[in-house]
């Protein structure tokens, strides 16, 4: 999942993309409420941490704006802020959650997989098709039958595109947009690179080519 950072704390953003990045997320980070605007206009993020005391526009605006917009990008309000007014000023705004400064990485990180669940149309806990479970926690393929696989951090993060959208044709444009950062320019045939990896882990009947469309995962998902 592509996620967009919004902390003007350079220290603080650095370490959260660090975390968020091990956590299987492919960060970008906006240090300023024009830039944050900008970005959450023009890119598909699936999720936004959003601070709101930033330089130039502050969180709460840029909020309102996205909203105003139409955009529907799930977004967890993260701040020192501790009055409940100020908590209820964001939720009017459009927040879906709030995390208050300090914090622990794990909660944030909790808070994130549920706000994405809930924006899924309530995915389950679990993540699995045709015996094979994501580990989210290790970042690995796990069977039924006790067979383990290892993923890297592209394989992954598609991975669990294809698991949360089971039946869904997910393009490569698509796909390219939501598994990696706005520092990378991957080219398309790099995608078909990493679904023949997975076909290979998974087993080949698994994601399926749509010609001039993109790829499915077939297959029976865990309820």
């Amino acid at each position: 999942m592509r996620l967009l950072l919004v902390e003007d704390d350079i220290h603080l953003s650095e370490t959260l993309r660090r975390d968020l990045s091990r956590a299987g997320f492919a960060v970008d980070v906006a240090r300023n409420g024009v830039d944050a605007a900008h970005l959450g206009e023009v890119e598909p993020y699936d999720l936004v941490v959003l601070d709101l005391g930033l330089p130039d526009k502050s969180g709460l605006d840029v909020l309102r704006g996205w909203r105003a917009a139409g955009n529907t990008v799930p977004v967890l309000v993260l701040t020192a802020r501790d009055a409940w007014h100020e908590r209820v000023d964001g939720f009017k705004a459009g927040a879906d959650d709030y995390v208050g400064k300090p914090f622990h990485f794990e909660e944030l990180a909790a808070r994130l997989a549920a706000l994405s669940r809930r924006s899924r149309g309530r995915l389950p806990q679990r993540l699995a098709v045709d015996g094979w479970v994501l580990d989210e926690a290790r970042q690995m393929l796990v069977h039924d039958d006790g067979r383990e696989e290892a993923l890297t951090a592209i394989e992954f993060r598609m991975l669990r595109c294809f698991l949360q959208r089971p039946g869904d044709v997910l393009s490569k444009t698509w796909l390219m947009e939501h598994i990696y950062d706005g520092a990378h320019d991957a080219d398309s045939n790099v995608i078909e690179v990493y679904v023949n990896r997975l076909r290979r882990k998974m087993g080949s009947e698994l994601i399926t080519t749509r010609r001039g469309q993109g790829y499915v995962l077939e297959g029976t998902r865990a309820a």
